[in-house]
């Protein structure tokens, strides 16, 4: 199953246009992209294939962790990590009927 992974870091200083565009390129590979331009936060969302959150989490940091060194940014500590599978993202199909986020009725409804 596919899963959007977002994780957030926080710093001590303002990132660089130049330095959030290394990490968008480091994430590229894995359909990824990037923030933090101007702000002393950077992070990425990324999609991973995986059986579990759990799984789709640990597989999101490590990846994470790789774009990161290949960016050339500091570590910082992660602040969020947000994962949504393509089962959720739009409900999930049972009985006949999509649910919407709030779990009853259609999607944006």
């Amino acid at each position: 199953m596919k899963w959007s992974v977002g994780i957030e870091t926080e710093g001590d200083r303002v990132l660089t246009r130049e330095e959030v565009v290394e990490l968008a390129d480091a994430v590229a590979a894995s359909s990824g992209i990037a923030t933090g331009i101007g702000t002393n936060r950077y992070g990425a969302q990324l999609l991973v294939h995986a059986g579990t959150r759990d799984e789709a989490v640990e597989k999101a940091t490590a990846e994470f962790t790789r774009a990161v060194a290949q960016a050339g940014l500091p570590v910082y500590p992660i602040v969020r990590v947000e994962a949504v599978g393509e089962h959720e993202e739009f409900g999930e199909f049972e009985g006949g009927e999509l649910e919407g986020p709030d779990g009853e009725g259609e999607p944006g409804r």
